[in-house]
């Protein structure tokens, strides 16, 4: 197939996209990637991109890539992330057809973690190149704006539906990353169009392999290290991890590290310091080529979300990289999330935002054997290659967006 993914993020941010579309390239299909600057999580654009004007370059040597530019996220806040939603929308509109002319596509992906509005370029080249477009849902909106606070108004956040009913209603295809979010966007679109399409993973070897700094590993292999790898927003609970590391201060043997950045991290580095939190570590982002090293010497992996409904519907993709590294879950979350953990029998599950029984929980993996937390994470990795192996879920990608 000729295919055309869509999205505001990709490499060299760290998205699951990245290996879907390497995967579809080596099945043998012809992939174009559209999508902006980088600039996820920190908000400053990556070293050898410039603000203005289009790129063109190859992911890997292999799939050509065009970028269009867009306003950075910067630190964060409502003004920011207005002006990085519709800069993408309208240079998407303004210079994707351009850049893409005399191409045909048989279809067209739009990976959609927030911003919906990422699918209005999308549905313009599907009208101009006569291809099927199908929207790959990893965020419900609205719920999700109102979830994280960015939008209260429950006026602007009913408009907000009628934009997502329209642009489900131009999509061929509704791609659902969790079967709880059949419901909510059924709400919004036909139900026929709508098809449970979890996240995946690419567990081969790194053919680049970032050794990590050895303080961090020598912390790994010195401490029990509960470990929480990924974006250090507004959605992941962060105030319960805090308080927890609090009431874990008597436990000299235990770390809680907390891998990546995001707009949370300098308000992380306040609680640390105020609060004195030896226990409480912030190593910074790295490359998905270290995570691998990172996740097999963590003695288990955190995974931890608000309590909002929203959330509840969703697993969030860190789920599977967990399963993958067949290192045990502590999970603080509710909902899809909480059952797959639950499910794959991989770790130990608590309610969103409760301190105490996250708490518990990491106290209880650290009193178990290194046999029984062993079992853990071997039932996990089994219920990935079952679940979420990424050979055989971009085979049945190609064969939904056939139709």
């Amino acid at each position: 197939m000729r295919i055309l993914v869509l999205s505001q993020y990709f490499w060299p941010e760290s998205f699951i996209i990245n290996d879907i579309v390497l995967s579809l390239h080596e099945q043998g299909h012809e992939v174009v990637v559209a999508t902006g600057k980088p600039n996820y999580p920190d908000g400053k654009l990556f070293e050898g991109y410039r603000l203005w004007g289009t790129q063109r370059e190859h992911y890997q040597g292999k799939v050509e890539v065009l970028r269009v530019p867009l306003w950075p996220r910067g630190e964060g806040g409502a003004r920011n992330l207005i002006f990085n939603y519709l800069s993408f929308v309208l240079s998407g509109l303004l210079f994707l057809p351009w850049m893409l002319r005399k191409r045909e596509f048989d279809a067209i992906l739009v990976f959609a973690p927030s911003p919906i509005t990422q699918a209005i370029p999308a549905i313009a080249l599907k009208w101009l190149k006569k291809a099927r477009l199908a929207l790959w849902v990893q965020d419900l909106w609205p719920e999700s704006l109102s979830a994280t606070g960015f939008v209260k108004n429950p006026h602007l956040l009913k408009a907000v539906g009628w934009m997502v009913r329209a642009i489900y209603r131009r999509c061929d295809t509704l791609l659902v990353q969790s079967r709880a979010f059949v419901e909510p966007v059924a709400a919004y679109a036909a139900r026929e169009k709508i098809q449970y399409y979890p996240n995946s993973l690419d567990v081969r070897p790194p053919r680049l392999v970032v050794p990590i700094p050895s303080e961090l590993s020598e912390l790994l292999e010195k401490y029990f290290c509960v470990v929480f790898a990924g974006n250090l927003g507004t959605a992941q609970a962060l105030e319960t991890i805090v308080q927890a590391a609090v009431h874990l201060r008597d436990d000299p043997q235990i770390r809680v590290v907390l891998v990546g950045s995001g707009s949370r991290l300098a308000w992380l580095k306040a609680q640390q310091q105020a609060h004195a939190l030896d226990n409480l570590v912030l190593p910074g982002r790295f490359p998905m080529e270290s995570m691998p090293q990172i996740f097999e010497r963590s003695s288990a992996l955190l995974v931890s979300l608000n309590d909002e409904p929203a959330f509840a519907q969703t697993v969030p993709s860190k789920i599977q990289a967990y399963l993958a590294a067949g290192r045990p879950i502590i999970a603080c979350l509710n909902g899809e999330g909480a059952r797959v953990v639950s499910e794959a029998r991989a770790g130990l599950s608590s309610p969103a935002e409760q301190v105490l029984p996250l708490v518990a929980n990491i106290r209880c993996m650290k009193a178990l054997g290194s046999g029984e937390r062993a079992a853990m994470g071997a039932s996990g990795r089994a219920y990935f290659d079952a679940n979420f192996e990424m050979t055989a879920q971009v085979t049945r990608l190609v064969e939904l967006l056939k139709h």
